[in-house]
C-alpha cells in the first residue's frame, strides 16, 4: 500500500489543480458582453459579404481519417522493413494482408467522393437545345461583338 501512496498524492494533486483553476478562470476571467463588432468575423481586415458556413463539411473529416490511416500504416511499415530479413514470408504476407485492409477503406471512400471537393460540375446546358440564346449565354456579348459570323 505504501507504494501507491506517490501515486494517489498526484492524483489529489491533480484534482485539486483542476477545481482550482475552474474556480479561479471564473473569478477571474471578464464576462462575456457580446457586441456586432465582437461577434462579427475578421479576416485580415476584409468585411465578410457571405456568410461562414455553421460547421465543417463532412468530407473535411473524411480526409482527416484518411491521412491519420496512412501515417499509422506509415509508422507500422518502418519496424517491419527493419526486421523483413528475419520474418520471411511470413511477414511479407502479414504486411500485404495489413496493407489490404487499409487499401481497401480507402478505395470505398473515393468511390464516395471522399476527395472531390468543391461544388458539383453540372452543365444545365447539356442537355438543351443549341440555340442563339443559349450560346450567348455561354459566351459574353463582348467576346460575340469581336467574332465574324458569316
Amino acid at each position: 500500500m505504501v507504494d501507491y501512496l506517490p501515486i494517489f498524492f498526484m492524483l489529489v494533486i491533480a484534482i485539486l489543480f483542476a477545481g482550482i483553476s475552474f474556480v479561479a478562470s471564473s473569478l477571474v476571467a471578464p464576462k462575456k458582453r457580446p457586441t456586432d463588432a465582437k461577434v462579427a468575423p475578421y479576416e485580415c481586415g476584409i468585411i465578410p459579404t457571405v456568410e461562414p458556413p455553421q460547421r465543417f463539411p463532412v468530407r473535411f473529416y473524411l480526409v482527416a481519417m484518411i491521412f491519420i490511416i496512412f501515417d499509422i500504416e506509415i509508422i507500422f511499415i518502418y519496424p517491419w522493413a527493419v526486421v523483413y530479413g528475419q520474418l520471411g514470408v511470413f511477414g511479407l504476407v502479414e504486411m500485404g494482408l495489413f496493407a489490404l485492409t487499409l487499401f481497401i477503406p480507402f478505395l470505398y471512400l473515393i468511390s464516395n467522393g471522399a476527395l472531390n471537393w468543391g461544388p458539383g460540375k453540372s452543365k444545365p446546358w447539356k442537355d438543351m437545345e443549341r440555340t442563339t440564346d443559349s450560346t450567348i449565354e455561354k459566351v459574353s456579348r463582348e467576346e460575340l461583338s469581336f467574332k465574324k459570323w458569316d
